[in-house]
């Protein structure tokens, strides 16, 4: 017996269902077993057919995947960005798709090699789509859709490539599981004589002849290592807080007057909520009524005014940080350095001093076409709409470890919480307490809701408490083994305050860096090599 695929008309559906599970896996939604269920449908729709067809169901797969969980792009700046984006991301998964059409004949060599194939292809998918084009685009990694689950904890160890490999292998080990089952079941009516990818010959066929129990290990031994693989990723150890110092601290979320893209031309009434929201809290604190603050965070773009340029923003930001008697992490755009540049920074605001320039981060990582525009010539050519951005926002060059006094703090601004890298220099730079500064005014909650997904993940894998200030929600605290405290709605004004202990230990994934993924991927390769071996000898095998 010859082994065939399924039929497009199963197989097409499947790749549908998969981008769909996979979707309904992250936040909001955060159904994070459904990931690799999501998986296992894609890898058993690509599994021996043609490179072509393996890329056009792993395309349907991004598709149905990344359409609606970018949806948030398209909210205020029309369907193009959205559709454009969503596509390219898409086009990573046709890649998967087509490199684990391409393994098929390992799979059908050494049956038991597909769990471990599945997870290395996907963290090779992942370590491309996170650095190309302009940088990449982590959104979407199979890590963060495991933000409740077991599986987190093993970013402590291997970061976010290790989690998402472990998603992925429990994927693997559910369509061995089933494959079984799928290929045996109406024989007649799962062959595709139109599809004709290499596979060795009797691949599927040890089943029908084999003893019941050697039918039933194929099934119960590949389901009982995924539960047991779950299972076992509690038993990695995490810290519920930190060893060091405590110090309290306040997140204001100061609201926008509508969100929207016309923040920007809100950004005096911005920068007042953020101050009159101060004012309330140094008034709570001078009441007895809340515990004076070691340390204020207020989000990215509260003050899209330079106040280091115009005096009166920076006597309103000088105004919050007298009162409230603690320094000030204020977001802001500042001018400069060259004409037509904005950097993206947080910038600490002592009490009775001011800013301090030395205590100054700017954004590392500008995202291409929101921040900044690549290729602004071609761009205009594909839409006009890139002329909005008139100034471009330059890149910092130095990780964000801001020293505010009682604490060390590893700054990151918005999307820079999807880069491993970012976060990790910062922690090794000597960072106590991850600080996440965001503005998701433009976006919705669901878009917000990712992110925390992404903090709690950071916190994990660095052991690291950690907050996420943001302007209009969602805002919080994390602790380093990622629960998540005194959250805030969406499209409100709040203040929360919470002691923190602080924390200087290293993880086995801060030491170890990007070398986790540097191995899973390398042996990605080396699998995609070793397919092409096998397919070179079933070519050349005398019939």
């Amino acid at each position: 017996m010859t082994g065939r695929p399924l039929p497009l008309r199963v197989a097409v559906p499947l790749a549908v269902a998969a981008g769909l599970a996979l979707l309904v896996a992250f936040p909001p939604y955060g159904v994070w077993p459904l990931a690799p269920v999501g998986v296992a449908l894609l890898a058993a729709a690509t599994h021996r057919r043609r490179l072509r067809a393996g890329a056009g169901l792993g395309f349907l797969t991004g598709v149905a995947l990344f359409a609606p969980l970018l949806a948030w792009t398209n909210l205020h700046t029309g369907y193009l960005p959205w559709v454009l984006l969503s596509l390219l991301q898409a086009g990573y998964l046709a890649l998967l798709g087509a490199a684990t059409a391409w393994v098929s004949p390992l799979v059908d060599r050494v049956r038991w090699s597909w769990p471990v194939l599945t997870g290395l292809l996907w963290v090779g998918q992942e370590a491309l789509r996170d650095r190309t084009p302009f940088g990449g685009f982590p959104w979407g990694r199979l890590a963060f859709s495991q933000d409740t689950s077991p599986l987190l904890r093993l970013a402590s160890l291997g970061g976010a490539p290790l989690v998402t490999f472990a998603a992925a292998l429990l994927g693997g080990l559910l369509v061995t599981a089933a494959w079984h089952t799928w290929t045996t079941v109406r024989p007649t009516t799962l062959t595709d004589p139109t599809d004709t990818a290499s596979t060795v010959d009797g691949a599927d066929a040890a089943p029908a002849t084999g003893s019941s129990a050697r039918r039933w290990t194929l099934v119960a031994v590949p389901a009982a290592l995924a539960v047991a693989l779950t299972a076992g990723a509690l038993l990695v150890p995490v810290a519920a807080a930190g060893s060091g110092a405590t110090v309290t601290v306040a997140i204001v979320q100061g609201n926008v007057p509508r969100l929207g893209l016309d923040f920007n031309a809100q950004r005096q009434a911005v920068l007042n909520n953020h101050v009159d929201a101060t004012l309330e809290l140094a008034a709570r604190v001078a009441a007895g009524q809340q515990d004076q603050p070691d340390l204020v965070v207020w989000p990215e773009n509260s003050s899209d005014i330079d106040p280091l340029r115009n005096p009166t923003a920076g006597a309103r930001i000088s105004q919050a940080a007298d009162t409230v008697r603690a320094p000030i992490l204020v977001g802001a755009v500042l001018l400069g350095p060259g004409a037509g540049q904005v950097r993206n920074a947080g910038i600490l605001w002592r009490p009775g001093t001011g800013p301090d320039m030395d205590q100054l981060y700017t954004k590392r990582h500008p995202v291409p076409f929101a921040e900044y525009v690549p290729l602004r010539d071609v761009a205009r050519m594909v839409s006009k709409q890139v002329d909005l951005i008139r100034n471009d926002f330059v890149p910092g060059s130095t990780p964000g470890v801001v020293r505010v006094g009682p604490a060390v703090l590893g700054d990151v601004i918005c999307f820079e919480v999807a880069y491993d890298a970012v976060v990790r220099d910062t922690v090794t730079g000597g960072a106590q307490l991850l600080v996440v500064q965001t503005n998701n005014a433009t976006f919705d909650v669901a878009e917000a809701r990712q992110q925390l997904a992404m903090v709690r993940l950071r916190a994990v894998e660095h052991g690291r408490p950690a907050l996420m200030a943001s302007t209009v929600g969602v805002s919080g605290f994390v602790a380093p083994d990622g629960r998540v405290s005194d959250a805030t709605g969406f499209n409100t004004r709040e203040v929360v305050v919470r002691q923190l202990r602080l924390d200087d230990g290293r993880t086995l994934a801060t030491r170890l860096g990007w070398w986790p993924e540097v191995a899973l991927a390398a042996l990605a390769a080396a699998a995609l090599v070793g397919a092409a071996v096998v397919r070179r000898r079933q070519r050349i095998m005398p019939g």
